[in-house]
């Protein structure tokens, strides 16, 4: 069978077991006794094997068997949870994730067998407080289902219990000369996909005859929901060997034993709309003094009985309302809407050239401006995803850190449902893990340090995302000790980065921002948690990349916090359109604080820059015209437009010529071959078929 088609969708899956299994292991290192989460662990493990036995990756599949055993054993009581186990277990799931990026990047597992950790696992599963010896392993092997169903008159199927309707039906089956059986179907241990062998044997069945009746219950069949077999009912003309014969011929089935159901003597339980006692039929109330069998009621595979089809409506599951779309389909789809509202502005620019004023026309171009920011919302929802994907590996590498780092740290999360544009939040996972790397290593403090300055041994270490505005903010911080301000200073000018007469005109803001400088770094000792001199200016340049911007807060012996600042889409933006020198330029309203009219004679001069002195804050000026050498239209005797921007708690003003209005523009990238430019992110087409440049503060400052 060819399964490559289906490697997408195993990649994704696996993906998703693997953050559950680090989750759910790291709570059972807080709560060893939680049976939710033991179960959760087993589940996951046994997904994740029959995924991968499927898809023919036998490696991954031996590893997740011997998990999925210890959680076996563990949920039956046998063996206990201890640290020991958690670490293996940890290691376990790097093992997983090696497989899973190697066969998303060779479509091969490779060839490491990992045969030390399932070495581990075994001796965990026979070195148990239970003293798990290969006799107790024979003696768990003699009383599985299949063993203890062979037993003669033990057959599950007779523990079926069958309603009035059943009855009903099975009496007006044979009437017709049908029979009715009693089945119980072994799917075999190695099975690794059991509720697709029983679905065909269900399938093979249901080609001659009728299924009334299933223990469990058709939906627990499908979900997997059972051990090794399975029990049913059975309506039809064939004789039992016949039956027989066609459930062993589906493969990795067992055997299937059965028999003809008895009804003379089985105790009916009543369905809700059953008649009263007195309205009985005679032989069904002499029925009820004979001896009766174990309870079980199925609730699925409506016959013609009324009373049956209203029994499965009311156990008709929920149909999972969510799809997996791939990626470049939405681009595809967002691609379109940009063109769509390229055209809406086409029409409103062609509308406010026209003489005569026609109301139906301006009607309508409102209604398309209305559909198209309705439309571009809704794809923009489609394209959102939780940050929560890219968090939910922190909490592990936190605390392996703890005990490489012998430290004591706590991470505490807020936030994981904010949501982000999925190219976002594809690029955004890089960044975080340094910073949050970061304040494990040169943040806390050891805890001997801790107890000596009177704070707490284990130390705080915080990640709070949230939306502001048009905006996503993210938020590092630690309780740690902090940014020490003169040691950047004098680290700066030994390197010769800063002189020292500069150093003393040096603000402690522009000191910290030295250390997103290439390769700066404060650390004596390189180490492979963080430093090695490539870090902050990685940090900032893919964040501003993603036009977000970072900015730093600390205080010795208190703290720091990284704040990071991420637009809500790359795609589509409000922006402010305004000339320079015959030409326009877009700026994104996000970064926009204000917009005054100076005169030249309040432009001041200070250690030759010019800047204005704005309600009490001396903000730097930048006249667009020269630094984009552009002949300015503006006379220079006038009051001009300066448009004040902000990156973080930062100011600064533009001077441009005149401005044009605020417009809806679509972001279109320039390309490879014009990446040079700092100044410029982007371009967009105007209604009138113009292109103009987008420009990017943040390189402005």
């Amino acid at each position: 069978m060819d399964v490559s088609q289906y490697l997408e969708i195993f990649l994704d899956e696996s993906k998703e077991h693997l953050q559950n299994l680090n989750t759910q292991i790291l709570e059972l290192e807080q709560d060893s006794e939680n049976m939710d989460v033991i179960n959760e662990i087993f589940r996951a493990a046994h997904s994740l094997k029959g995924m991968a036995g499927t898809m023919g990756y036998k490696r991954m599949q031996a590893l997740t068997h011997d998990m999925e055993n210890v959680f076996s054993e563990v949920r039956n009581g046998t063996i206990k949870v201890k640290a020991n186990m958690i670490d293996i277990l940890f290691q376990c799931l790097d093992a997983l994730e090696e497989y899973v990026s190697s066969i998303q990047e060779t479509t091969e597992e490779g060839t490491n067998d990992n045969e030390p950790l399932i070495k581990l696992l075994n001796d965990i599963l026979n070195g148990n407080d239970a003293g798990a010896t290969e006799e107790n392993i024979e003696e768990k092997s003699e009383s599985t289902p299949t063993a203890a169903a062979s037993q003669p008159g033990e057959e599950p199927w007779k523990k079926i219990k069958l309603d009035d309707t059943d009855v009903s039906v099975i009496k007006a089956a044979r009437a017709e000369g049908n029979q009715a059986y009693g089945i119980t179907v072994y799917v075999q241990e190695s099975c690794l996909l059991k509720a697709a062998r029983s679905f065909l044997v269900f399938k093979a069945l249901e080609e001659n005859g009728e299924i009334i009746v299933s223990e469990p219950a058709t939906q627990d069949i499908e979900d997997e929901k059972f051990d090794l077999d399975f029990s049913l009912i059975y309506l039809t003309e064939d004789p039992l060997d016949k039956v027989i014969a066609k459930i062993t011929n589906v493969s990795e089935i067992e055997k299937a034993i059965g028999g003809v159901v008895d009804i003379s003597g089985v105790e009916t339980e009543k369905p809700e709309e059953t008649a009263e006692p007195s309205e009985k039929p005679e032989e069904d109330r002499e029925a009820e003094t004979t001896e009766t069998t174990p309870v079980s009621v199925s609730a699925q595979n409506a016959v013609a009985v009324p009373a049956k089809q209203e029994k499965k409506a009311v156990t008709k599951p929920v149909v999972n309302r969510t799809v997996r779309v791939d990626i470049e389909k939405l681009d595809v789809l967002m691609n379109l809407v940009s063109e769509l509202i390229i055209a809406k502005n086409s029409l409103v620019s062609a509308s406010a050239v026209e003489e005569t004023s026609n109301t139906t026309f301006n009607e309508q171009i409102e209604y398309l401006e209305s559909v198209t920011t309705n439309l571009h919302e809704s794809v923009m929802k489609v394209r959102m995803v939780p940050i929560e994907s890219v968090l939910t590996k922190f909490p592990r590498m936190i605390r392996d850190l703890t005990k490489k780092l012998d430290k004591k740290m706590e991470l505490y999360m807020s936030g994981e449902d904010t949501e982000l544009d999925r190219t976002v939040v594809d690029e955004i996972g890089d960044p975080l893990m340094h910073l949050l790397r970061n304040s494990a290593d040169h943040g806390i403090e050891t805890p001997e340090v801790r107890k000596a300055r009177g704070k707490n041994e284990t130390g705080s270490i915080f990640l709070d995302a949230y939306q502001d505005g048009n905006n996503v903010i993210i938020e590092i911080r630690d309780d740690g000790n902090g940014i020490d301000v003169e040691a950047v200073k004098n680290r700066a000018i030994e390197r010769g980065t800063i002189t020292a007469e500069q150093a003393e005109n040096m603000s402690d803001k522009d000191i910290i921002d030295l250390l997103f400088l290439p390769s700066f770094s404060t650390a004596k000792v390189v180490s492979d948690v963080s430093g090695r001199g490539v870090g902050l200016d990685v940090v900032r340049s893919k964040i501003e990349a993603l036009s977000g911007e970072v900015e730093v807060k600390t205080k010795l012996g208190a703290g720091s916090t990284f704040i990071i600042r991420l637009p809500l889409t790359l795609a589509i933006i409000q922006a402010l359109m305004v000339m320079v020198g015959g030409e326009k330029y877009a700026i994104s309203l996000g970064s926009i604080e204000t917009i005054e009219n100076i005169t030249p004679a309040d432009v001041k001069q200070v250690q030759s820059k010019e800047v204005i002195n704005l309600r009490g804050n001396v903000i730097p000026i930048v006249r667009l015209a020269e630094v984009l050498d552009i002949q300015s239209k503006h006379d220079a005797n006038e009051s001009m437009v300066v448009v004040i921007v902000k990156k973080g708690e930062k100011l600064a003003g533009i001077v441009v010529d005149e401005l044009m209005g605020q417009q809806e523009i679509v972001i279109k990238s320039l390309g490879k071959y014009i990446n040079k430019c700092k100044m410029i992110s982007g371009a967009t087409i105007l209604g009138d078929g113009e292109v103009a440049l987008i420009l990017d503060t943040n390189a402005l400052f």
